[in-house]
């Protein structure tokens, strides 16, 4: 057996010989939502400093549709050898519960590289309400079943699941309304059409500033850092926490030694200065974790969104 262990140790030695110059080409960074969206931004700032540490070019390609689901079974279907990385969302941890059939499993067709960033959602009312803070909404909404409601970017975005959250732990009827981005869901509370709506901060916090929208707290557990003075939600609601991340990964079977060369150079770029200055100019925070904690927060955040989707007993095609 001694010949099988030499060819093992052989292959392994070769492997990790190849990382060594690993990315020695073009890295194809897949987006699985629009340009110039929420996520779109944050992958170039990331992309663009990786490129200048590996002297390798790290191109972005947007591959939207079904929820990022689209984009994301490329990646698992692409050869695994570090040169097709996804660009991932909250998304991942909610596709699985909310669409019937997917074509790739998140746990075991794509391997952890480290989330990267986090942002919360905040929820804000048109001004007319006549709501403060969060107490009084939940208050509202119970004096007034299913007469209030909460504009959405869609079924099962994260605003979407902003609200469910929000209804199974405050127990109160509050419509939900879809539309086909979180901008004109936006608007339909501006123009006093909807009450309220969870949207990403970069996309209300001027409205906020200009006393078009009213912020009522944020989804995270803690406060932003964007918004100090603004409440979590959590401090009303006990339990409630809804926090947005990116994060890289790559196709399942990418070596090792690969995975490692991926997560120091994410680090190094998540600790470059003006990388963190464009970051907060989106209202994002930077995260980085280890390949085993991502995977960790993974599986949490399937099972946590699991039992709030079925609950509420919704489904895609």
């Amino acid at each position: 057996m001694r010949w099988w262990a030499a060819v093992v140790s052989g292959v392994a030695f070769c492997a990790g010989a190849g990382a060594q110059g690993y990315p020695e080409k073009q890295v194809s960074m897949v987006v699985p939502f629009p340009a110039g969206g929420a996520v779109d931004p944050v992958a170039r700032v990331l992309a663009n400093r990786m490129s200048e540490l590996w002297k390798q070019p790290v191109v972005i390609l947007n591959r939207a549709g079904a929820g990022g689901n689209i984009g994301a079974e490329s990646v698992a279907r692409a050869a695994p050898d570090g040169y097709t990385l996804l660009f991932g969302s909250t998304a991942l941890s909610i596709g699985p519960s909310l669409y019937k059939k997917l074509g790739f499993d998140v746990l075991k067709d794509l391997v952890p590289v480290s989330q990267v960033t986090t942002s919360p959602n905040i929820l804000v009312t048109q001004p007319s309400l006549p709501v403060s803070s969060v107490k009084q909404l939940v208050a509202l909404a119970r004096a007034r079943p299913g007469q209030l409601t909460s504009a959405s970017a869609g079924v099962g975005s994260s605003n979407h699941l902003s609200l469910l959250l929000f209804l199974s732990l405050t127990r109160v009827d509050i419509t939900h309304v879809p539309f086909k981005g979180a901008a004109p869901a936006v608007a339909d509370v501006t123009g006093g059409h909807s009450q309220m709506t969870f949207v990403p901060i970069p996309g209300a916090i001027a409205l906020v500033r200009s006393g078009k929208l009213r912020a009522l707290g944020v989804t995270s557990a803690k406060r932003s850092s964007a918004l100090p003075d603004l409440p979590s939600i959590g401090e009303t609601v006990p339990g409630y926490e809804m926090t947005s991340w990116n994060g890289l990964l790559a196709p399942a079977g990418t070596p090792p030694a690969v995975v490692t060369r991926l997560h120091a150079a994410l680090m190094e770029t998540l600790r470059t200065p003006a990388v963190r200055e464009a970051l907060a100019r989106l209202a994002v925070d930077p995260f980085g974790n280890s390949p085993e904690e991502f995977a960790q927060s993974l599986r949490s955040d399937l099972a946590k969104w699991n039992k709030v989707i079925r609950a509420a007993g919704v489904t895609l095609d």
